[in-house]
């Protein structure tokens, strides 16, 4: 794999932040440069600080609106007064021209533990907007950009509909949130690159719009989970008097740039072997496929919710989702979701998931901590869309879940006829003499039985053929 060139930046940094400055008319001291050249004050020390004309200009991308008194944007009363200020060549708090040097400490990148200002700012910001100035601070340490822009500007500066800009929010799995200005360059950048994706053609609007549900869908979880996990287990105060959120600040100034390297890495790994998939099947199998299916289903699960405390039961599923993840993983399958006291998985053949199906019954039973287990698989047509799957083998699967054994496999007829034609399981033990091959799996036909929306099925028992 080719690491050479820097990854994208995914939490919206300091490179997503140039990049879009760049891209929507450069950075405040490039305004206050054109001002200059047009014999007009840049106007860049409102009341709106160092995010007044300076993002208005950028907005416009304009000489008009950086040394201009009209507003930046018609989006509302707050984009008038975003708009920077006096008249051209006036003085006083709004018309007065920055030093140079002022310009260029405010140009470099400060650490808001550092900067009375900006902590001021952050202050003024959580007062209006109800937040925790300390969230506020760790928004802009993850986002790497201050607040600057409200949906309309952003849409705007982007250069795409207010409607489509919305879609696109609402797919990434974000609330909307009026006009507030509570988007960055990052944001706008964002709604750029994808916008650009359609203008080119390499996307439809609709393939656009799955893209961001798909992603945001996935690493909403992601999120979820390593705020959890690394918030709540590492942020232990180290001396009295010190709170949670104070040691939080520090935690995640360390751990985000190692967990986005990773996250990428994790990413271009993913995307190579799914591709990999790709290529290597039928054209006709692209999207709807034949695989197996299983689910794994813990016993009595209800009944231990009742029984364990919260944090053993968090242990138990932990323990059991890691499990089931290392297993399908291990012998070549690929774990779809999991459902708390469920996992779900594929295998591109039944041989595949029917080992990981008698190993994930073999581990549990060896853990005198963890109840029973059951799993239930199919074979046949999936359809896959968004990283699931769907369709009448999956609901076949779960449904041979939920009537199979305790610590017992069962499988479909039509599993049950593809391992024999593999030759990984005798349909029949009349069908094995001392002189064949041994199979790695035995079956046994079990009754038949009417099955809840999918009629009458004759499931087989599968397990592990001994000697």
């Amino acid at each position: 794999m080719d690491n050479d060139s820097p990854p994208p930046n995914a939490s919206g940094g300091d490179a997503a932040s140039d990049g879009a400055r760049a891209a929507s008319g450069g950075d405040s001291a490039s305004g206050d440069a054109r001002a200059e050249g047009s014999g007009e004050a840049a106007g860049s020390g409102g009341a709106g600080g160092s995010g007044g004309a300076e993002g208005s200009a950028t907005a416009a991308g304009s000489a008009e609106a950086a040394g201009g008194g009209e507003p930046a944007l018609s989006g509302g009363p707050e984009d008038g007064a975003d708009g920077g200020g006096g008249e051209p060549g006036g003085d006083g708090a709004a018309g007065e021209e920055a030093d140079p040097g002022e310009r260029q400490d405010e140009d470099q990148d400060q650490d808001p533990n550092q900067d009375p200002d900006q902590e001021q700012d952050l202050g003024e910001a959580g007062a209006e907007s109800g937040e925790h100035p300390l969230a506020l601070r760790l928004e802009q340490l993850i986002l790497g950009a201050p607040r600057r822009y409200t949906p309309f500007q952003a849409a705007r500066t982007a250069g795409v509909s207010m409607d489509l800009a919305s879609r696109f929010w609402r797919a990434m799995g974000f609330a909307d949130i009026g006009q507030a200005k509570a988007l960055t360059e990052a944001d706008v950048l964002a709604l750029r690159r994808l916008a650009g994706l359609v203008e080119a053609g390499l996307l439809s609007e609709s393939m656009a719009i799955q893209v961001a549900r798909s992603t945001g869908q996935t690493t909403a979880r992601l999120a979820d989970w390593q705020t959890d996990s690394f918030l709540e287990g590492l942020t232990e105060p180290p001396e009295p008097g010190m709170t949670r959120a104070e040691v939080a600040y520090p935690l995640v100034e360390l751990l985000l740039p190692e967990l986005e390297e990773f996250l990428i890495y994790v990413w271009r790994r993913q995307v190579a072997a799914a591709t990999s998939r790709v290529v290597q099947s039928d054209d006709e199998e692209a999207v709807d496929r034949r695989l197996a299916v299983g689910f794994a289903d813990l016993v009595g699960f209800t009944r231990l919710t009742r029984r364990l405390e919260e944090e053993e039961l968090g242990e138990l599923v932990e323990a059991f989702e890691t499990t089931a993840a290392d297993q399908v993983a291990a012998y070549g399958g690929r774990l779809i979701k999991t459902l708390g006291d469920e996992v779900l998985f594929v295998a591109d053949d039944p041989g595949t998931a029917a080992e990981i199906g008698i190993r994930l019954i073999e581990t549990m039973t060896g853990d005198e901590t963890m109840p029973a287990l059951r799993v239930g698989m199919a074979f046949g047509t999936v359809t896959t869309r968004m990283g699931d799957v769907f369709g009448t083998t999956v609901n076949l699967a779960s449904r041979l879940t939920s009537i199979a054994p305790r610590d017992a496999v069962l499988v479909d007829g039509d599993f049950a006829e593809a391992l024999g034609a593999a030759g990984e399981a005798p349909l029949s033990e009349a069908d094995v003499d001392a002189t064949a091959e041994k199979y790695r799996f035995a079956l046994q036909p079990m009754w038949r039985r009417p099955v809840r929306g999918l009629g009458v099925v004759e499931p087989w028992l599968l397990s592990r053929r001994e000697g």
